[in-house]
């Protein structure tokens, strides 16, 4: 007789396999911008509001820096109580929320005029309530390129040569 190599079955391979458990994908870490104006404006655009999770229609802010430094690279916005008078309020704008602080950021060291400025806000828990720190950073732009195209309007005038 032939010696035959048999593999022998387990009980577990009877049984159907297991499924994997899918874990569930992470959520994204999604990242709230704005941005300073011209005018001096701090601009939360209607989608950064969105994902803030703080109904800033109804709730009043107190505006501040860090003690003890001269040019601010962050802006902390707290919510302010009902009996608080030091608070500014965020007014709805078409698409965005602002709040007017031209002299704050003015005398904060922030050139918004000539620079613009760009933030990341990112939430943080103070004193029991949810704050946000509006991280600065100054965005690079660009210089802008000159016009190469065709010259629009009326010719100018030839000048006639005086002989």
């Amino acid at each position: 007789m032939k010696s035959v190599d048999i593999r022998f079955f387990s009980v577990e391979e009877n049984s159907q396999p297991k499924e994997k458990k899918e874990k569930a994908p992470k959520a994204k870490k999604v990242i709230l911008k704005g941005y300073i104006s011209n005018a001096g404006k701090v601009v939360f655009p209607a989608k950064t509001v969105a994902d803030l999770g703080v109904d800033v229609e109804n709730t009043a802010f107190k505006i501040g820096m860090q003690d003890g430094k001269r040019k601010a690279k962050s802006l902390y916005m707290v919510p302010a109580g009902d009996d608080q008078t030091d608070a500014f309020q965020l007014e709805k704008a078409a698409k965005s929320y602002t709040l007017s602080l031209p002299f704050i950021l003015k005398k904060s060291g922030i050139d918004f005029k000539e620079n613009k400025y760009d933030f990341i806000v990112n939430l943080f828990d103070y004193e029991g309530s949810t704050a946000l720190e509006l991280q600065l950073s100054q965005a690079e732009t660009a210089p802008k390129a000159p016009y190469t195209g065709k010259p629009r309007g009326r010719k100018p005038k030839a000048k006639e040569g005086v002989e």
